[in-house]
């Protein structure tokens, strides 16, 4: 017999029991606490209930003991980060203007950027030379800053690689998680007093004025915008050797008919007659189902889809969450039909999926040697497609342990969760995907593990696409 929702398991009670009824005034904490255990399909996928219920009730307190904004947008934080899904966080892009100019936009960034390694801090680009190891900033320990982030930090499960890289500052995103988190924690100024040893062994110490928001998204390279028909990805030859470069799959809205330009692309590597194909997504988080499109150029019969069984928690949403329960697609508030009983906590979700069950094959198939370059932002699509790269044996993947969890995630249809209290957002995804079996708590591991080191990143090498050139064909 299928319980009811409000006997959803004897663990799971407390969080009804302490949620306000229907029709009850409920405070930010308590919309925060009904939506996320009524609504979020992988609450308990590495907690347990009673975990989860004591993360609430930390949450509850922190809240209540830092009543300002930054205080609570960390203290949501926490508890989302807690939560161990890499979609689940209180969104940079989705908070109101007056939070981000509040808590976002202040002179407080590091004026350069830089990579963990470890917990290494490694600066790649800016007023300190490539390469330079950060020792200390404003006298704490880089290291120490590393592990007090991290649990502010989303990703799935215990893939730390992928908070590891959301740490890290680059130049692919207008709000970098560090810039955040760290003028949060530790109330930077206006200027900050760093050590660091360079690539020549040499101790600097020295002091660097901060960048403001403005200052850091200018700096950003390549940000001019391309026409909505321009190509977005690209390819290069050397020989019989390509490399295609796929910075990012969001092409949603594009005019750009990418099909069609990969189709192009498989056509002209059959005309080079390239025998070594090189894919780096390093840099890419995912989107659309593009994996598809490349994986039907290297299969020369039906090739059936690993797919995750997709549940919810819900048929309809409460009537007291629905003016909190920001969308882009009303359905998602009523499933109807479309959601089945399944067990005791989920309902099984019908209608479309997030990709094809069978890639049918595409010509010309490439029949050369495929390599592809990972590493911890690849999650959803490209966590997808790296695991179909490799459970199928179309390639061989070189670089480091993508993102996302082999265990499944959250996503596919979201709320945007507004606090009308605080005024602050959070992200909740609302489709689980579930394997059919035991998986490990990992992303996908590359079949050659290489990491750059701090000589590599002073020297501008890649070792990564080196050790990739290298494979023979």
């Amino acid at each position: 017999m299928i319980l009811s929702r409000r006997s959803i398991l004897a663990g799971g009670a407390a969080f009804l029991a302490m949620s306000p009824l229907r029709g009850a005034t409920m405070d930010d904490k308590a919309i925060v606490r009904r939506a996320f255990s009524l609504l979020h399909p992988g609450l308990f996928r590495y907690n347990s209930p009673a975990q989860m219920d004591a993360r609430f009730r930390d949450f509850d307190r922190q809240w209540e003991n830092a009543p300002d904004l930054a205080g609570r947008y960390l203290s949501l934080s926490r508890l989302l980060a807690g939560i161990r899904c890499g979609h689940s966080y209180a969104n940079f892009y989705n908070q109101k203007a007056a939070v981000v100019e509040n808590l976002f936009s202040g002179r407080n960034r590091l004026p350069f950027r830089f990579r963990w390694i470890g917990d290494q801090m490694i600066v790649t680009d800016g007023p300190l030379p490539r390469g330079s190891v950060v020792d200390r900033i404003d006298g704490r320990h880089a290291s120490d800053i590393l592990r007090t982030l991290m649990p502010l930090t989303r990703a799935d499960g215990s893939n730390d690689g992928k908070r590891r890289q959301l740490l890290s500052i680059s130049d692919a995103d207008d709000f970098e998680t560090f810039d955040i988190l760290y003028p949060l924690v530790f109330q930077a100024g206006d200027s900050f007093d760093i050590q660091a040893k360079t690539p020549s062994g040499e101790i600097i110490h020295t002091n660097l004025a901060a960048l403001d928001l403005k200052a850091r998204q200018a700096s950003r390279k390549g940000r001019a915008v391309a026409s909505a028909d321009a190509p977005i990805w690209s390819i290069a030859h050397d020989g019989r050797s390509s490399i295609l470069t796929m910075d990012g799959w969001a092409v949603y809205n594009s005019r750009w008919d990418w099909r069609a330009w990969l189709d192009a692309v498989f056509e002209d590597l059959a005309r080079r007659k390239t025998n070594h194909l090189i894919i780096d997504i390093r840099r890419n988080e995912g989107g659309l189902d593009c994996g598809a499109e490349i994986i039907a150029h290297l299969i020369d019969a039906p090739f059936p889809v690993d797919t995750y069984a997709r549940r919810v928690r819900y048929t309809r949403i409460p009537d007291d969450l629905a003016p909190y329960c920001d969308t882009w697609d009303p359905s998602f508030k009523d499933w109807g039909a479309d959601a089945t009983p399944y067990d005791a906590r989920y309902y099984t979700l019908k209608g479309d999926s997030d990709g094809p069950a069978i890639i049918q094959p595409k010509g010309p198939r490439f029949q050369g040697r495929v390599v592809v370059l990972t590493s911890a932002t690849n999650s959803s699509a490209t966590f997808q497609f790296a695991q179909q790269i490799k459970q199928a044996r179309l390639g061989t993947l070189v670089g480091s342990q993508t993102g996302g969890n082999q265990r499944g995630i959250n996503g596919g249809a979201f709320f945007f969760l507004r606090l009308p209290e605080s005024g602050l957002e959070a992200d909740l995804p609302l489709i689980g995907y579930f394997p059919d079996g035991p998986r490990p708590d990992l992303g996908i591991l590359p079949d050659i593990p290489v990491v750059a080191s701090a000589k590599d990143i002073g020297l501008g090498r890649d070792p990564v696409l080196s050790a990739a050139q290298a494979l023979k064909v």
